[in-house]
C-alpha cells in the first residue's frame, strides 16, 4: 500500500530538547569521537566554546524522537518492520553545545515510490531560544516491498 502523499509538506508541533553535558559524553564514547572538546570542558572553553560540544551526529539523538512522531502515525501507512535508513544529513550552522535548549520541528519533504519500495524524506529545522538556526537534519527511510510486492505476485500459499 502507498504512503499517503498528503503527508508531504506538514509539519508536526515543535520539541524541545535540553542537550546535558553527559549525554555528548556519552555519544562521543559511543561514536568513537576522541576530540577532547566533545568531553573536556576546559578543552572546550580552550577551543572558544562555552562548553563541551557535542559531535556534529548528535543531533539524532533528538531529531530521530521528532521524526518517531510521523513515522508512528498509522495513517502515512510506513510499516516500520520493513523500514531501511536509506541516508541521513546534518547541515550544522553552529556547533550544539551542552545546555543548549533546541527546537526541532519536523516536516516531510517527499515521498515517493521507487522500484515497488516507498521512499520517504523528512526535514527537522531545529533553532535556538532566539529562533536561530543551529541545524537542519535530512533523513531519507525506505520501506522496503515484500517479495510479492515487488513482483506483483500473490504470496499465498496454493492448494
Amino acid at each position: 500500500m502507498p504512503l499517503d502523499a498528503s503527508f508531504v509538506g506538514r509539519t508536526w508541533p515543535p520539541r524541545t530538547y535540553v542537550v546535558g553535558r553527559e549525554k555528548i559524553r556519552e555519544f562521543a564514547r559511543a561514536v568513537g569521537a576522541t576530540d577532547p572538546v566533545h568531553t573536556d570542558e576546559d578543552a572546550a572553553r580552550a577551543a572558544g566554546h562555552t562548553g563541551v560540544i557535542a559531535p556534529p551526529t548528535f543531533p539524532v539523538v533528538f531529531t530521530w524522537e521528532a521524526t518517531r512522531e510521523v513515522v508512528d502515525d498509522p495513517a502515512l501507512g510506513l510499516d516500520f518492520t520493513r523500514v531501511v535508513h536509506r541516508d541521513q544529513s546534518f547541515e550544522l550552522h553552529r556547533p550544539v553545545v551542552a545546555g543548549d535548549v533546541l527546537t526541532t520541528v519536523v516536516s516531510v519533504d517527499e515521498i515517493r515510490e521507487l522500484a515497488g519500495n516507498d521512499v520517504v524524506t523528512f526535514r527537522c529545522d531545529v533553532t535556538d531560544p532566539d529562533g536561530a538556526t543551529v541545524l537542519v537534519s535530512t533523513a531519507t527511510l525506505v520501506g522496503r516491498a515484500g517479495a510479492s510486492e515487488a513482483t506483483g505476485e500473490d504470496s499465498g500459499a496454493s492448494s
